[in-house]
């Protein structure tokens, strides 16, 4: 195996937000849908182990949602 094939990297997209009583979370079962303040062609930031490396947008395909890179962010010339 190839020294690239053995790192492993945390992925994570922030795609909107809301705000709902801890009750309200606590009650919720499987499959339960929570609505996100967010459009749909919202641009997102895509984040490799808690940093920002991509911009990109959401595309809804019938029951698929894509996740399209528009943009890679260059690293802060401190953590190069």
């Amino acid at each position: 195996m190839s020294l690239v094939g053995s790192v492993q990297v945390d992925l994570a997209v922030h795609l909107g937000s809301t705000e709902m009583p801890v009750h309200q979370l606590l009650r919720m079962g499987r499959g339960a849908v929570i609505e996100l303040e967010s459009a749909k062609n919202e641009i997102f930031t895509l984040f490799a182990n808690d940093m920002p490396v991509a911009k990109g947008e959401v595309m809804v395909e019938g029951e698929r949602i894509r996740l399209r890179v528009v943009e890679m962010l260059h690293k802060p010339p401190e953590m190069r």
